[in-house]
């Protein structure tokens, strides 16, 4: 076999064994026999348990981050584009709850490295949302109307939200990707055009 399928195999074991048991509880005992591998093969390619759980990591946070930018087309008015990209996004973190554990439950709160890999997948997404509000507010005017702070911070708020959101659905099978896509439109997108259109929430 491959070097590179038989590395794709021990990855998909370790993403099963760590997005269910954790990084700390999960063994590369379990992880080679789940793999159907010995653990001294484990070791040969992927070197150590951190290593291990590093590139799953990176092979999890690069999927996330493609799905959601593969879900939105361009040509898509702005409404569009921010349905289609947070129902990809949910559709892949249903898909993968193991992969999606991986990266929010469990490398956010073992320290670094591993909280850094997950930052910047984080901030890929936010880079990503922030262009798709910016859009909406040309859309709604020639040139656009909220300030550069106010953009990034709704981005910060709906990807906040869309994480939770996701927690919520992979722990309720009856929630589709479609119902949580438009659970979090439902509550975003109708504060957003009244943003567009000038009108302010204000206490």
């Amino acid at each position: 076999m491959p070097r590179a399928v038989r590395e794709q195999q021990m990855m998909d074991a370790a993403v099963r064994i760590f997005g269910q048991r954790g990084y700390r509880a999960a063994s590369m005992d379990e992880i080679a026999e789940l793999a159907g591998v010995s653990k001294p093969l484990v070791y040969l390619y992927l070197n150590s348990k951190e290593e291990l759980f590093t590139a799953c990591i990176r092979r999890e946070a690069a999927a996330l981050v493609a799905a959601v930018r593969d879900g939105v087309s361009a040509a898509e008015p702005a409404d569009r584009q921010l349905w289609s990209g947070l129902t990809a996004f949910f559709e892949h973190t249903a898909e993968r709850p193991d992969g999606w554990a991986v990266l929010h439950a469990q490398a956010r709160t073992h320290g670094e490295p591993f909280a850094a890999e997950v930052a910047g997948m984080r901030e890929e997404i936010l880079a990503f949302v922030t262009l798709l509000i910016a859009e909406a507010a040309r859309e709604a005017h020639r040139n656009p109307a909220l300030p550069d702070r106010e953009v990034a911070g709704l981005a910060q708020a709906l990807v906040g939200a869309a994480e939770s959101l996701a927690d919520w659905a992979n722990t309720d099978a009856s929630v589709s990707a479609k119902e949580a896509a438009a659970t979090l439109m439902n509550f975003a997108w109708a504060g957003l055009g009244d943003l567009m259109e000038g009108r302010r929430w204000t206490p």
